[in-house]
This record gives structure tokens, sequence and C-alpha cells, in this order.
């Protein structure tokens, strides 16, 4: 059976907009465009352990899979969650089965009829997506522009009816198009001055951030003054799930209401073990770490001693992001950087704003320096 005529016409649009998507071929291209920040999704040391761990403990799967509130809430979990609430100095961590379950869940469970949520412009579809599930109100606020925020903060503190509405506001420590990050200090006391909930999004900062990569915000020890913290495992930490920590009265409510958590079948012992063995592998990690921090210096220094640094988005992060407007034009240079030996992906409208098409670079702790030295002097030969 065809697709409907109106669908069709809508794939049609994306390719007159040469903006149409499709699944990349998998390729031996040095590594400049995958979340996998130091190289934990490759691990072999983190694919053993794993193993060892459940072949020791005799964890097997039994067969009973379903939601946890049924039969999937097999031992492991508890075990997972007690250490990672304690390695993130949390009272409580639930694990989602990925990044987007997590969002989807929390915004769509927490916020009530009578609240509002303001939530950065530049916050991830997941984030947006949860947010329109929610019987909340909700309005964007300008991109880390925090007067902006304090504005709706004031205008919505109280519902028409005079009832005190609860205010929850979102952004991300690292965004994921820009590499970007807001001032969390300067956040964190506008939100406690209103009184309102403080939810961050850190799925670009694990494994990325601290000593032992436990994010930004406990880097910058704010995150006992942040109401959620969502950590997102297949960036930094090289598998599938996420987290959301927070109190224990947190926890117990997203038992009871949030539906990507309810409603899912959990998941197996063996990915509940590579996540437990993964945090376990962050406490040993530093060298890495520092790594990767060093190719994140490198990689400004250079763009700056090339002439490129005009181009790029401000970031301190392993998310580099060169502005080249235009799909056609940002994606004939990404195509040349490939030629090259470099996977290096180009960002299309409509996923980032027209005119903000982007080639995006991230950072890992295993590119050498020779790679992004070379990297980025093939993208100066061929925009200058």
């Amino acid at each position: 059976m065809k697709l409907p005529e109106n669908l069709n016409q809508k794939l049609e649009n994306r390719k007159l907009n040469n903006s149409l998507r499709k699944l990349p071929a998998f390729n031996n291209l040095v590594d400049f465009s995958s979340n996998d920040y130091i190289g934990f999704s490759k691990s072999e040391s983190i694919f053993k352990h794993t193993h060892a761990y459940l072949l020791e403990n005799e964890i097997f799967q039994n067969g009973a899979t379903g939601s946890r509130l049924i039969s999937g809430n097999h031992s492991l979990y508890q075990i997972a969650e007690t250490f990672i609430s304690q390695f993130h100095d949390a009272e409580s961590a639930l694990i989602f089965n990925s990044g987007y379950d997590a969002n989807i869940g929390f915004f769509s469970a927490l916020p009530q009829r009578n609240d509002v949520i303001l939530y950065d412009e530049l916050s991830h579809a997941s984030i947006r997506d949860g947010i329109t599930m929610s019987n909340a109100k909700s309005y964007k606020f300008n991109h880390n522009d925090f007067e902006d925020l304090e504005r709706l903060i004031i205008k919505f503190q109280f519902s028409k009816s005079q009832i005190p509405t609860n205010i929850y506001v979102v952004t991300e420590t690292v965004f994921s198009m820009d590499g970007d990050s807001p001032n969390l200090e300067e956040l964190v006391q506008l939100t406690e001055k209103y009184n309102c909930y403080l939810v961050v999004d850190e799925a670009h900062t694990l494994g990325v951030f601290g000593e032992k990569g436990e994010g930004l915000t406990q880097y910058q020890q704010l995150h006992h003054r942040i109401f959620s913290r969502i950590m997102t495992f297949g960036k930094g930490l090289g598998c599938h799930g996420a987290v959301v920590l927070g109190s224990i009265e947190l926890k117990e409510y997203l038992v009871n209401f949030a539906r990507s958590f309810i409603y899912t079948t959990g998941l197996s012992p063996h990915s509940v073990a590579t996540i437990l063995v993964a945090y376990q592998q962050l406490e040993i990690e530093k060298e890495t770490i520092e790594k990767l921090r060093q190719n994140i210096i490198l990689f400004n220094q250079q763009k700056n001693l090339l002439g490129l640094k005009p181009m790029f988005v401000r970031s301190k992060s392993a998310i580099q992001s060169a502005i080249i407007p235009g799909n056609g034009n940002v994606k004939q240079i990404a195509q040349q950087l490939q030629d090259k030996g470099f996977d290096v992906k180009p960002i299309l409208s409509p996923t980032v704003p027209e005119g903000q098409e982007r080639l995006r670079f991230c950072i890992h702790s295993y590119n050498t320096e020779e790679e992004i030295n070379q990297v980025l002097e093939f993208l100066r030969d061929l925009v200058f």
C-alpha cells in the first residue's frame, strides 16, 4: 500500500529544500561526529567486566520481561540506582530506558494544570515533546537570557485566580546543537529568588565535566540547589538508558505517574549491568577524561590560530559548531571533509533554523592532536 499523498508531499518538500534525512552508512572515518566522548561505547574493559559481573553474581535473564511494576524490576536495578545516586550525590535515582523516555516521563507527569513551564528556546526535542504532553502552560525564554526568563517568572507567578503557581524552569547544561552552556550560578540564584523548580538536562556533560565526569552542576557544586537532574547514558557513558536524579519523593512520584516508565518493558539485566559497570569505570578514568579536556582546549586554540573562530559558536564543551548557512553549502563541505577521511556531519534546517546550518564537530578523548589539526586545516582551506 502506498504512502498517503499528503505524506509523500512532505517528503518531496524535504527533497526540494535539500533537507531529506537518510540513514548514514557505517564508515571507518576519523570520528568527529559521535557522542562517544570518552570511548565507552567501544570499551573492551566495560564489555568484559559486564559479562564477568553477570556471571560472578549469577544474574541471568529469566524470561520474565515486563514493566518494572510487574515483572521487570530485577535486583540489579536497586544496586545500580543506589550506586548512581551516591556517585551523583543525590537522594535518589530512577533509571529510564532512554533520555527521550526520561524527558517524556518527567515533563508529562510533574507539571500540573495550574503550573507553568519556562524553557530555553533551544531545549532538546525530547524536552519539548514532554512539555507538549503536559497539562501545564509553557513558554520559552530567549536562549540563555535570564532577564527574559525573570520577566516571564514575574508575569506568571500567580494565576488569574491568584492561586499560587508552581513554576518549572528548564534548561540544558550543554546544548546539543551549539555546545554552549548557561551561567548556572546566575540561573540557580534566579530560581531560588522566586522559588522556582529548576530542572537541568545533563545529557552532554556526563563523562565530560568534573574530575570523574559527574556532570557540570556537580562539578560547579550547584547540584544540591537544583530540583532535578536528568542524565542520559547514550553519550558519554556509551550505553542505553538515562536516569532522573532528585529527592526520594520525586522518585516515588515518577514511579506512580510517569507513563513512559510505567507502560514500558524494563531494561534487561545485561543493559543495567552495563550501566553499572560504566559508572564504576568512570571512577577510574581520570586520565581519559583529562585527555578529552585537553583535546577540547587544543581544538579551540587551533580554530583561533587558523582564523576560524568567527564562524564557530562559543563553546568549551565537546560539541563545536561551525555555522555555514545553506543546506546545500554545508552538505558539500561536509562531504569534502568526509572524502578527506574525517567523519564530520552537517546539521541542516529544519533541525536548526534556516540560516543557522552548521558543521557539528564532536571531540573525543581518542582523537589525536594530528587529527584535530588536520581537520581544522582542511576546513580552513575549504571556506577561505
